[in-house]
């Protein structure tokens, strides 16, 4: 079974689907072509109407035959909303997805990160690539209800609401990590590591294409960190670009996500520009028609705002541009932190200062670091990175033991963690020890020595991984 982040995707097998959020949650779907627009009412599956060509509700959720859609329809996208539509998501347990294939055969599992003041959330889409069909993570909430879902996938909606409220997709992957491996042997042999420089000299993040002028946005925006405890943020040449092209691929098909129609995720587009960077955040939002509502709106809910507020974060790019056939404004803003050699030192420190904590409020000796652990570690994230794979397994069968032997230790047994998406390595060694898994592995007497390796980039942006040895 693959657990997915948001924006990360996986292929279905042929044959019927069943997909399933237990709780008290109502699911719908909606059915369009590639443009993300629906033909007509009758794409619109939901309790006042049960069933479509390929999809129909059922006491278990949702099933989809993606063989029996309609001709033209190439995607089916999931919503959840609470069964009391006046109840928020955020005061509800966070709605899990299920989907198995023939047979019951479980296939995936997705945790979206926890809705605020959202009334629903688009949680997921079915979606045809070639021949075949694949399901992606989305996440994306919406404070209008099903009403304002409809109407964004081309559905006319009456009613009395004098404006539509922004809505956001989500700010970055942000679960629970996955992947875990257990103990295992290890043979010896050595490889280098090679991390290129960082220029000296300049402002924080330091690159003279960083444009400190004082325009709107930028003086909202450090406004409210100011108002925060945090320091400022200036505006940087790439970040900017990369902020700028997914705001226009988000426009030109009407559909917010971290990852669009084209295949790339917004971390693509920014990597693309040449930045390299030690932590990311981005806001992704359509409505607000100027940077201080765009501001306004990333202030509203806790999430964005501690995204917005971070201290971490020194650099920041925003763009905007319009849907062609709506004329909605499509935002996006990203913020980040630039590599440095010694930054991702401090970030491999950070994470085993806070995994030997964890030991020893267990009881246990802590962990040592070790250079070729760490030289291991650090390559399997920049692979997973660069190469856009999410796995214990490279694509060439190369497994953590592996890995750990052709950097030259000399461990008997060898165990692996790694996540993505999470920002921080607080984040990531709570959601490792959130997991029982991953949790055994930090806990694991028989452990002595770790290795750290952090990369940003890829579809999920950044990739973490933990190489224990004993």
């Amino acid at each position: 079974m693959s657990e997915l982040v948001p924006g990360g995707n996986v292929p279905l097998p042929s044959g019927i689907l069943t997909l399933r959020v237990p709780g008290p949650f109502d699911v719908s779907a909606l059915i369009t072509d590639d443009g993300g627009k629906v033909r007509g009412d009758g794409d619109f599956v939901f309790y006042n109407q049960p069933g479509a060509p390929g999809v129909r509700l059922t006491g278990e959720g949702l099933t989809v035959d993606p063989a029996g859609l309609r001709p033209g329809a190439s995607r089916v996208c999931l919503v959840v909303g609470a069964a009391d539509p006046d109840t928020p998501l955020g005061r509800l347990p966070v709605p899990v997805l299920h989907v198995s294939g023939p047979g019951g055969r479980a296939l995936v599992r997705f945790v979206p990160p926890r809705p605020d003041s959202e009334s629903v959330l688009l949680i997921a889409e079915i979606y045809r690539r070639g021949t075949g069909w694949k399901l992606r993570a989305l996440g994306q909430g919406y404070t209008d209800g099903l009403a304002g879902v409809a109407r964004d996938f081309g559905i006319e909606v009456i009613d009395e609401t004098p404006a539509e409220p922004a809505r956001r997709a989500p700010e970055a992957p942000r679960p629970a990590p996955l992947g875990t491996t257990p103990a295992m042997p290890a043979p010896p042999r050595p490889a280098p590591q090679v991390v290129p420089p960082r220029p000296a000299g300049r402002p924080p993040g330091g690159d003279p294409r960083v444009h400190q002028g004082p325009d709107e946005f930028l003086a909202h925006v450090n406004a409210a960190r100011a108002a925060a405890g945090a320091p400022p943020v200036f505006t940087e040449a790439r970040l900017t670009a990369a902020a700028q092209a997914h705001a226009a691929a988000m426009a030109a098909t009407g559909r917010l996500g971290a990852e669009t129609l084209d295949g790339v995720s917004v971390h693509q587009r920014l990597t693309a520009t040449g930045y390299a960077y030690l932590t990311v955040g981005e806001h992704l939002v359509s409505g607000p028609r100027t940077p201080a509502e765009f501001v306004e709106y990333c202030l509203s809910t806790e999430r964005s705002r501690l995204t917005l507020c971070a201290p971490a974060f020194g650099q920041v790019g925003v763009g905007h541009a319009a849907a062609p056939r709506s004329g909605d404004l499509f935002w996006t803003a990203l913020w980040a932190s630039p590599f440095s050699p010694a930054g991702l030192a401090r970030t491999a420190a950070e994470v085993l200062a806070l995994t030997n904590a964890e030991r020893t409020s267990a009881g246990l000796r802590p962990l040592a670091a070790d250079a070729r652990l760490t030289e291991a570690a650090q390559a399997h994230s920049t692979d997973m990175a660069v190469r856009g794979f999410y796995s214990h397994t490279s694509p060439e069968g190369r497994e953590p033991w592996d890995r750990a032997a052709a950097a030259g230790s000399g461990h008997r047994s060898v165990g692996e963690n790694i996540a993505c998406g999470q920002r921080f390595p607080a984040e990531v060694v709570r959601g490792w020890m959130n997991s029982p898994s991953h949790r055994a592995n930090i806990l694991k007497p028989a452990f002595t020595h770790l290795g750290v390796g952090f990369a940003g980039g890829g579809p999920a942006g950044t990739y973490w991984t933990q190489l224990f040895g004993g």
